[in-house]
């Protein structure tokens, strides 16, 4: 239920994570965290959805440094 849920605002989150207010935004944007709008506009942050396991948020895969560089034992 929503009204057990500690919500902190944008910046304490960009505190608690270390992270600057873009990428909040961006996050909230991406759907990687939890808010809501109160009747005032402002926005506040579930703080349990800060600290998802990573597996529960979606990560593009790195490239490989072997693609990224040529194959020097060919030459």
């Amino acid at each position: 239920m929503i009204g057990d849920r500690q919500t902190i605002s944008i910046l304490q989150a960009c505190e608690q994570v270390g992270v600057s207010r873009r990428t909040i935004y961006n996050w909230m944007a991406a759907g990687k965290i939890e808010y809501v709008r109160t009747a005032g506009g402002a926005v506040r942050i579930f703080s349990d959805s800060l600290w998802r396991a990573p597996e529960s948020v979606s990560r593009r895969p790195q490239p490989r440094a072997a693609a990224l560089a040529p194959d020097l034992a060919e030459s």
